[in-house]
């Protein structure tokens, strides 16, 4: 009988989580895709169905001039390219950086090692706007030791450059850097130190050690890292937006398309419209993540393999 009664319990106590997490994965599916189709709804629609009573997701109109009109104010596929350009040059360089600097946080010991690691984990911590201002004033008026000014008689302005994204991201200080660097470290813990033992008796130093031992195992986390790199430094408004405000990338471009738009319209109702101006915006952002979508359905498979192998879940 008492069998019976626990064999009962555990089937109820599944059922109950199987419930849960129905529940929660409904949940969070709700909160993740709503967004996104209610942003495909209102960017198929024409103009006149803002007005409608009747229209709530199916449009009586289905019209694709609000892309053509986010494609035009945007300069998209100009705008696409100079994104995704950045986006790679950062990923590569933030990579490469962080794999060093989790590489020596995991296996060399050094006076003071933990209190920079401490110092890492605190650039997790600390928001960007606490240090906003001294950083913009440093890339406005960059001078590398007096090297600038020794060489071209004064400091080089480097806003409205690559330049701030490349040198943060050379020295692993680039955007979630910490972030990736723990990622690292945790995975390069994971190593058995007998690998490294063998590639120094066979006289391998730290750097060839690192270069043809440690990195061609860490492959599931470089991975990571660079889609959370990659997606991280696309969708970025905070530093794009200060250190770019002429560039042509998707942040600068989507914060300004109802600005632009109300600009170039000729129609001045439309011109005052906030509600148009919205329904371009959102169509604007529709198109900004699209390729995301793409390049995520294409490596989605790497990407949870990756995840289940490196410390973020560990």
């Amino acid at each position: 009988m008492t069998t019976s009664r626990l064999l009962s319990l555990e089937h109820w106590k599944g059922w109950l989580w199987s419930v849960i997490r129905f529940v929660l994965i409904t949940g969070l599916s709700f909160v993740i895709l709503f967004p996104i189709f209610q942003k495909i709804s209102t960017s198929i629609k024409d103009k006149g169905d803002l007005y409608s009573a009747v229209v709530v997701w199916i449009p009586q109109n289905f019209s694709i001039d609000n892309f053509q009109q986010a494609i035009r104010v945007m300069d998209y596929w100009a705008t696409l390219l100079n994104t995704f350009l950045l986006s790679a040059i950062t990923t590569l360089l933030t990579t490469a950086s962080c794999a060093l600097a989790g590489y020596g946080f995991a296996r060399l010991k050094f006076k003071g090692s933990n209190l920079l690691f401490a110092g890492v984990i605190l650039t997790i911590l600390v928001p960007p706007t606490t240090i906003l201002i001294p950083v913009y004033l440093n890339l406005k008026s960059f001078d590398l030791m007096g090297l600038m000014t020794l060489i071209a008689g004064k400091p080089v302005n480097l806003l409205n450059t690559y330049w701030p994204f490349i040198l943060t991201a050379i020295t692993a200080n680039s955007l979630k850097a910490g972030l990736y660097i723990f990622i690292f470290r945790q995975f390069f813990r994971g190593i058995p130190k007998e690998v490294e033992e063998a590639a120094y008796v066979d006289g391998a130093g730290i750097g060839r050690t690192f270069a043809r031992i440690m990195l061609p195992n860490a492959i599931p986390s470089m991975v990571t890292v660079m889609l959370f790199s990659f997606v991280w430094q696309w969708n970025d408004s905070f530093y794009t937006t200060t250190y770019l405000t002429s560039s042509k990338v998707m942040s600068t471009q989507l914060s300004s398309l109802p600005y632009n738009l109300a600009q170039q319209v000729s129609d001045g109702a439309s011109k005052a419209d906030p509600f148009y101006l919205s329904m371009i915006q959102d169509t604007g952002i529709l198109l900004a993540i699209l390729p995301l979508i793409v390049i995520y359905l294409f490596i989605q498979r790497y990407f949870v393999e990756s995840v289940e192998r490196t410390g973020i879940v560990g």
